[in-house]
């Protein structure tokens, strides 16, 4: 190996906080459907206990031998919905035989393997919603509040089936009883809860991660992130044209996947479990240097959030992906930068400064990652008005066919101006205003916006 190339890795793991974020099993949980509740939820801790019983044990000797640092060890399933409607003696009510029983299986199994996350109870809601999407939906307030580990996720909406509006509708309530039962602890529930539009299979980041029908029975996915890294490399070419940087990124992004492949593929040799994708997203932290808002500054925004925000957010998305795939045949997940508020300083910095707002944010979900991450709202915001957010980012991602999602916090009793903390790699954020204006007729309409016209490609 070459001794340059070494010390350049030793410089950002130790200088830079490039990290593995995390390393996720995905395990399928269909043979685990059962007409008796608890025997489905017996089925299911004792499967995801099996399974993953070496999870955390591996990725802290992968940690320790190759000197990365591997922040999570987490665990996808597939989405609970789907096992939800095959049970014939479901409580809705209950917390013994109801849906809220499969959210404690799930954070039982967490516990007792010491995971960070489990992702999965989730529904596929884009089209419709059948019994086990509406038991769940239901079930989500409660859920939430009542694990810890446990994250959940609605697919809301797709490119080749539109916006489930009545889906969508009902979100905006689920938020809003989330964020009351959880009122104790700064609504944190609200934080494991996302509404996606085209939501993808293999995502291993939380709090959308779900194991998808079209997986493997047990898969392997890691997620890397390097935005301090990505800072430091364009800093040295600092007033080169676009083409300079767009390169340097892109080469940077390069040697990121190239190291979470390394992992990727050790983890699944130790646990016998198949390699599955290495999603390389710019996911952003509280430390100072971990920013995403960091890295659109560097290229000469005074701010986030002014104008030209978008297009350098667009430039930095695209080059990471190309980097990515150069350097792994199998790069997946949502690859590309995250936005979140809470999680990034530098995007905190920009809402306290007036720079960045709602408006902006939602013009940029447009060519990043995901959408509209982790922020907050006063706690009085109507729950047609939080639906009417999911709407938009839903059409962004239904017309631009790509992943779009909403994880909003409408922290109970906050107002403008106000700072929610939320600890750890959640961060803290300013309470962010909404419009003024209702959107509660628009909401009630109810029904499905159809899919656009390119939906029609065979």
């Amino acid at each position: 190996m070459d001794t340059r190339q070494i010390f350049e890795t030793v410089s950002m793991i130790e200088e830079q906080n490039l990290d593995i974020r995390t390393i996720t099993m995905g395990i399928a949980l269909l043979d685990c459907i059962d007409s008796s509740s608890g025997k489905a939820t017996r089925k299911i801790y004792e499967k995801i206990v099996r399974s993953a019983e070496k999870l955390v044990q591996t990725g802290r000797q992968i940690e320790s031998e190759f000197g990365i640092p591997i922040i999570n060890k987490r665990i996808s399933v597939t989405p609970i919905a789907l096992l939800l409607g095959a049970a014939e003696d479901l409580d809705p009510e209950s917390e013994t035989s109801g849906p809220v029983a499969y959210a404690l299986a799930l954070d039982r199994a967490a516990k007792e393997l010491g995971v960070n996350f489990v992702g999965g109870f989730s529904a596929l809601a884009h089209k419709g919603c059948n019994q086990g999407d509406t038991l769940l939906l239901n079930a989500i307030p409660r859920a939430l509040a009542a694990t810890e580990f446990v994250c959940s996720s609605v697919n809301v909406g797709s490119t080749a089936a539109g916006i489930n509006m009545d889906a969508v509708r009902r979100l905006g309530e689920v938020i809003k009883e989330t964020a009351a039962l959880t009122a104790h602890i700064g609504s944190i529930g609200c934080a494991k809860f996302v509404a996606f539009a085209n939501a993808v299979e293999d995502n291993p980041f939380m709090a959308g991660a779900f194991h998808g029908v079209g997986e493997a029975e047990c898969v392997i996915n890691v997620g890397v992130s390097g935005p301090g890294v990505v800072k430091r490399a364009i800093e040295k070419v600092r007033g080169e044209p676009f083409d300079v940087l767009a390169e340097t990124i892109k080469k940077t992004a390069f040697k990121v996947t190239r190291m979470g492949q390394l992992v990727g593929l050790e983890a699944s040799r130790r646990l016998g479990v198949p390699f599955g994708i290495v999603d390389l997203s710019l996911a952003p932290t509280p430390a100072v240097g971990d920013s995403v808002a960091g890295i659109l500054e560097e290229m000469g925004l005074e701010s986030v959030g002014t104008h030209g925000t978008t297009a350098a957010l667009a430039l930095l998305n695209d080059a990471v992906k190309k980097g990515g795939v150069m350097a792994c045949s199998h790069v997946g997940g949502l690859s590309g930068a995250f936005i979140p508020v809470s999680e990034d300083a530098g995007m905190i910095a920009a809402v306290e400064r007036g720079a960045l707002d709602l408006n902006k944010l939602e013009a940029m979900t447009a060519v990043c990652s995901v959408g509209l991450d982790m922020f907050v709202v006063p706690g009085d915001t109507p729950a047609e008005t939080i639906s009417a957010i999911i709407a938009d980012e839903a059409a962004i991602g239904v017309i631009n066919h790509k992943t779009t999602a909403v994880r909003v916090i409408p922290a109970a009793g906050a107002k403008v101006g106000d700072h929610v903390e939320f600890g750890g790699l959640l961060g803290h954020a300013p309470v962010m205003p909404v419009s003024k204006y209702g959107s509660v007729d628009f909401i009630k309409r109810g029904g499905r916006i159809p899919a656009p016209i390119h939906s029609f490609k065979n």
